[in-house]
């Protein structure tokens, strides 16, 4: 069995509390004097970089006033996260524990790995402060690596093949979320979909978007494993 595993992180691996958006809405404040419509924006599916030219777009400032500023925004940004991480319970959500022991100790060419929306330091940051382990996913693909999210499953497919020497197609590769921007982003490549609601989509939201696979939470390992290895 070949499979290159791709967790999205927020509202999918893990719990944050809201703590990324206040990151978010501080360095905003810090950098450009304003947030823009935030209390009204979802952040759910979006990269980072497509969230702070959004917002910035909507509060009145031009493409050329938000690009220069934005290497500032996200120094700005992870040290205002890392400070919110000291003061926040950031907790797996259920079943995600156990099922990456079950992706990590499957027999044949199994590569775990991430592919979300946040900035690649913003990603580690979040994922050790949930005590996943930064460390065991082998490949990743994020927001700072391209601001449109359906460019980031063939990033995550070039460093899969970078590090294994393996070409990853179809369904052999399995893109995990809990938004329609995760069933959407990989359909041009013929992915695997696996949809969970414990973000802020519910069941019935998801599953007009036709993933594969559905859950409500990951609670069933077991069932989960047989969607992804099946």
């Amino acid at each position: 069995m070949r499979r290159l595993v791709l967790f999205d992180i927020d509202g999918t691996l893990l719990s944050a509390d809201g703590a990324g958006k206040r990151a978010v809405n501080d360095a905003l404040v810090e950098v450009f004097g304003t947030t823009g419509p935030i209390e009204r924006y979802s952040f759910a599916g979006r990269t980072d970089p497509q969230i702070a030219r959004e917002l910035l777009t909507a509060a009145g400032l031009a493409a050329g006033e938000i690009d220069p500023r934005l290497p500032a925004l996200w120094d700005s940004y992870i040290a205002n996260l890392r400070w919110e991480m000291e003061r926040t319970e950031v907790t797996p959500l259920p079943g995600i524990p156990e099922l990456l022991r079950r992706v990590e100790e499957a027999a044949g060419e199994t590569v775990l790995g991430l592919l979300t929306g946040n900035i690649e330091e913003g990603a580690r940051i979040k994922v050790d402060a949930a005590g996943l382990g930064w460390e065991r996913f082998r490949v990743g693909a994020f927001g700072s690596d391209h601001a449109d999210r359906p460019e980031l499953p063939a990033v995550a497919l070039r460093r899969a093949r970078d590090l294994t020497g393996m070409d990853f197609a179809g369904k052999e590769v399995v893109i995990l979320g809990d938004t329609p921007f995760d069933i959407q982003c990989g359909a041009h490549l013929g992915v695997r979909t696996i949809a969970v609601a414990t973000g802020r989509h519910p069941v019935e939201e998801l599953a007009a978007h036709d993933p594969d696979h559905l859950f409500s939470d990951f609670s069933d390992v077991e069932a989960v494993w047989a969607a992804i290895a099946n």
